[in-house]
């Protein structure tokens, strides 16, 4: 069974940074893409980044330059480094495979 939990979210000020983890089990994250998607309150589904089986990436327009996905292969776990965050980034962030997703962990960005 496919399973994906997301964590690392919190309360961020302007400008600071979260690395969020996407810890899967029920397929090797080395053999499969897995994106990012956000939802912010009151607004659907975006599309953040993704990352393929031979490791290439890409981002949406809106955190190019700010955001890094990344794999550990051996902890089959997918990573997003966000920084310089903005209130805009405020939302749920989930891992998603096939169109299956995690329940989410939140970045709220306040000062």
């Amino acid at each position: 069974e496919v399973q994906l939990v997301e964590s690392g979210g919190g309360l961020v000020q302007p400008g600071g940074s979260v690395r969020l983890s996407c810890v899967v089990s029920g397929f090797a994250v080395s053999q499969n893409t897995v994106t990012w998607v956000r939802q912010a309150p009151g607004k659907g589904l975006e599309w953040v980044s993704i990352i393929n089986m031979i490791g290439e990436t890409s981002y949406a327009q809106s955190v190019k330059g700010r955001a890094t996905i990344s794999r550990d292969n051996a902890k089959n776990t997918v990573y997003l480094q966000l920084n310089s965050l903005k209130s805009e980034d405020t939302a749920m962030y989930y891992c998603a495979k096939d169109g299956k997703r995690g329940q989410g962990t939140q970045v709220t960005v306040s000062s």
